[in-house]
């Protein structure tokens, strides 16, 4: 779930201007409803609006997803969009025609599925700057991304995890230790060995195979390059030292491949594909990630290691 703000269990207002969490980033939003429960002792639901978007954004979230407008949550807000701008200045393409950012943000036509306990991500909400000409540059961009309006369910056990992969990483200066066990290659064999839906020798079984194939490629691709958090690219450098022959998806595992899931709807808005392809790509994706959502902790590493002082020294000059 996302870092807690308190012990003490916060409530917000009906107008009030708050911070909410998508994934790993935080944005400026306002409290729109409050849906309480017929379980009193379950806690409200809250209806946002996020500044600058169209309604069609609106969504409940739960009272974890949201942050009162204070200092410090504000300090936390500028740290994410720092890191998120730190990948992307990085550059880097995946595929043919694909220019990448990796932030994972949305909901399904802006309103959460509580029943399903996920909500559909669509396309990248950029981090927001102070300038009002940032406007238009954003609705540009929402145009450009409904091309394909890609949208993939992500489950909020999944979510949870990428804001703690977030704090580990970016506030604790924690690190994946590496190489996982799992690595990325096998927890995609393993996917491939437990599927039951493909008849072997299909057609279907050869379009499974070449998204599996392709998911792999796009994950050796892009890590270093959108996938990593700024403390992290001191590591990265230092692993592909110890193991120059190796491809990153020998090497990382869980958690920087749900990085890349939670990042494939702004992915896929930059790619070619046909609707039909696309449509067949997202479904194969969705079944992967409820495939991590059954056993999370069989993926995810725990603890995390917490780095060197030498290492936080080279990492600030990587």
């Amino acid at each position: 779930m996302p870092p807690a703000a308190s012990q003490k269990p916060v409530t917000y207002d009906v107008q009030e201007r708050v911070l909410c969490f998508h994934g790993p980033m935080l944005y400026e939003a306002k409290v729109l409803e409050i849906r309480k429960p017929e379980d009193k002792k379950e806690p409200p639901e809250y209806k946002v609006h996020y500044k600058g978007w169209k309604n069609t954004w609106d969504e409940f979230v739960p009272a974890d997803r949201l942050r009162k407008m204070n200092e410090e949550n504000l300090r936390m807000q500028k740290e994410l969009n720092e890191n998120t701008k730190g990948a992307k200045g990085s550059g880097g393409k995946v595929g043919s025609n694909s220019n990448v950012g990796a932030t994972p943000s949305g909901g399904k036509g802006g309103r959460l599925n509580a029943k399903a306990g996920s909500e559909d991500l669509p396309n990248t909400i950029p981090a927001r700057g102070q300038k009002r000409g940032r406007e238009m540059e954003i609705e540009k961009e929402e145009d450009f991304l409904k091309r394909h309006d890609v949208r993939i369910a992500v489950p909020d056990v999944l979510k949870a995890l990428l804001v703690d992969d977030w704090e580990n990483v970016t506030k604790n200066q924690m690190l994946v230790p590496l190489p996982r066990d799992p690595t990325v290659s096998e927890i995609l064999e393993t996917y491939k060995n437990s599927s039951s839906k493909k008849r072997p020798g299909s057609a279907e079984a050869d379009i499974f195979d070449e998204i599996l194939a392709g998911l792999k490629l796009y994950f050796d691709k892009s890590l270093g390059t959108i996938l990593l958090y700024r403390f992290e690219r001191q590591q990265y450098l230092e692993i592909k030292k110890e193991h120059p022959t190796k491809e990153p998806s020998e090497i990382y595992g869980a958690e920087h491949l749900l990085r890349l899931c939670v990042s494939m709807p702004e992915l896929l808005a930059h790619t070619n594909m046909d609707s039909q392809a696309m449509a067949k790509l997202r479904d194969h994706i969705e079944d992967f990630v409820k495939f991590l959502a059954k056993e999370p902790n069989r993926w995810i590493a725990s603890p995390y290691e917490s780095a060197s002082p030498r290492y936080i020294d080279l990492s600030r000059g990587a």
